[in-house]
């Protein structure tokens, strides 16, 4: 892989893991465009690369947040940290069944399908669009609206189903503050994306003995530091009620998507 292929993957991995646009739709449309290139070795240890480094810019984001809810738990001391890390393991439930137990099925839709992601990213400007409706916006998450996300952020699994758009859209539909809303959506992602890194690594029975790591430094940077600045604008963005701003581009993929995939 070329440095400046690493550089446009890692953007395009750092502003659609929190834009509401379906990381995972993109990177299946960027696999036609490069028609899967990439050797197996390099795709796994890229792709790890590049969820590491959006998961590290959440951390930082949201560093103080961690700090508490981790003090806190070690504690054993009940806070709203506590009961708000409580809320994230209740939320990881769906999506870790799903992972677990569905896992073969799944990887199956990663294939490059056109369609499915055009499709899906018309149900996520659906999402978007009605999420936008709902005004009042004053209470918190609790074990039963976790619960109901973490299906949300499970059904995001398929390609084109935006995690963080599904997750917050629901959240608000639910009435919880925006900015709390986003807050969980990115924390939750967090332990999955971990757990996902280690399994990728102990399941893999290839090497990584590769010599291109000029690119791998450049994904991970480039991640980083577009995650920084889709996370926190995604915030901001959220509290302003336009994310059907992003439907409209979602739309715009999405027929777009179907249309080549038809063809």
């Amino acid at each position: 892989m070329d440095p400046i292929t690493a550089l446009i993957l890692g953007l395009i991995q750092g502003l659609t893991e929190f834009l509401p646009i379906s990381s995972s739709g993109h990177l299946e449309l960027i696999k036609v465009i490069f028609q899967n290139k990439l050797i197996p070795e390099e795709s796994l240890l890229f792709t790890i690369i590049l969820h590491g480094a959006t998961a590290l810019s959440t951390l930082v984001i949201f560093r103080k947040e961690v700090f508490f809810i981790i003090k806190d738990l070690f504690k054993f001391k009940k806070s709203p940290s506590s009961s708000f890390s409580m809320n994230i393991i209740i939320s990881m439930i769906p999506a870790s069944i799903v992972g677990v137990f569905f896992e073969e099925n799944i990887s199956k839709l990663f294939t490059g399908n056109l369609i499915l992601v055009g499709f899906m990213l018309l149900v996520t400007a659906l999402i978007l669009i009605f999420a936008d409706t709902v005004k009042e916006n004053t209470k918190t998450i609790n074990v039963k609206n976790s619960f109901f996300i973490g299906l949300a952020q499970a059904i995001a699994i398929l390609p084109g189903i935006s995690r963080s758009g599904s997750t917050i859209g629901l959240a608000i539909f639910f009435k919880i503050n925006k900015k709390e809303a986003a807050k969980f959506s990115f924390l939750m992602v967090i332990p999955l994306i971990i757990g996902s890194m280690i399994k990728s690594l102990l399941d893999f029975e290839g090497s990584f003995l590769i010599t291109n790591y000029i690119s791998l430094i450049i994904g991970f940077i480039s991640a980083f530091f577009s995650g920084l600045f889709a996370c926190k604008w995604m915030i901001a963005f959220v509290q302003k009620s336009k994310l059907w701003y992003f439907s409209l581009y979602c739309i715009s993929i999405g027929l777009i998507s179907i249309y080549f995939g038809f063809r």
